[in-house]
């Protein structure tokens, strides 16, 4: 029983140089651990023997049975946390290959949408008001379908109105195209009810504009400089949030501001309603307002 210790030291010896080939070579760590259990088990067996040769031969056994199965224990929790590691390692690839995925999808459609817009836009300058039309639907999709556009979307639309007009025959079709272009405008700008939504600008210095209605909608800045309200044009209720610039404009019809929410500046300065009729019943200027030098400007 004597030689059982020694001979657990060359089991464990060639166990921790199989273990060390295994390592280099990547290869399994399974026979290595075998081996070291069983040099441990015959190290403390032998041990226990020679310390005390009258001990019970069954508790050296047992207790040099628990040696050996702990490394197998040990092989164990080391084999689960290197599955884990993997498994972590393997899905985190799999995670950045699926956003890798997304963002080529993603960049994908980004340039679609920027054809898209550019084919619009380039249609735009046609000479048929069909595809002129079109053009304006199709930019109007687009910013439905990606919110970043909308902006930039009703940017254009804006550009469009301000483009010089005369007018003249009620049927003339670029008029309806421009009502068309009023009508989508309409459509984009986020209602009451949104609360989150984000305020937009509208630039239509100068623009001249016929049945143009933003009833009950909501803008950030909203500027219509030297703009031409003919017929009847309606913010009812429009709510902005930022400034507002009615300055220089004119208005020869009837023009609906009841109920409308002016968070900042209201310039209504040298407008010239002497042809038409304003209405401010129940507006509300939360911030500074000039009516200087403006004609037939009631407030009814």
């Amino acid at each position: 029983m004597g030689q059982l210790w020694i001979a657990g030291c060359v089991v464990i010896v060639t166990a921790v140089v199989l273990a060390s080939l295994s390592l280099r070579r990547r290869g399994s760590m399974l026979p290595a651990t075998l081996l070291g259990s069983i040099g441990l088990f015959l190290l403390v067996t032998g041990w226990l023997f020679a310390v005390d040769p009258n001990a019970p031969k069954n508790e050296a056994i047992k207790t040099g049975g628990l040696a050996g199965g702990a490394v197998v224990a040990l092989y164990a929790l080391w084999l689960n946390d290197r599955r884990r590691r993997t498994d972590e390692e393997r899905q985190a690839i799999e995670t950045r290959r699926h956003e890798l995925e997304n963002a080529r999808a993603e960049h994908d459609r980004s340039r679609v949408a920027d054809e898209r817009f550019a084919r619009a836009i380039e249609l735009l300058g046609h000479e048929t008001e069909q595809v002129r039309s079109g053009a304006l639907h199709a930019l109007a999709g687009l910013a439905r379908n990606r919110d970043e556009y909308r902006q930039t979307v009703l940017d254009v639309l804006c550009a469009y109105l301000r483009r010089p007009f005369r007018r003249g025959k009620s049927d003339d079709p670029e008029l309806q195209v421009r009502h068309t272009a009023q009508l989508l405008i309409n459509n984009l700008l986020p209602g009451l009810r949104d609360a989150d939504a984000q305020h937009h600008v509208l630039n239509l210095t100068g623009a001249y504009l016929e049945y143009f209605d933003i009833s009950e909608r909501q803008v950030g800045t909203l500027l219509v400089r030297g703009a031409t309200f003919s017929h009847s044009t309606s913010f009812r209720g429009l709510v902005v949030h930022g400034d507002a610039y009615f300055t220089e404009s004119k208005c020869k019809g009837r023009l609906r501001l009841d109920n409308a929410v002016f968070h900042g500046k209201a310039w209504f300065s040298k407008v010239d309603a002497s042809e038409g009729e304003v209405v401010l019943t129940g507006a509300r200027f939360l911030g500074e307002t000039k009516f200087a030098g403006s004609t037939g400007l009631g407030r009814d």
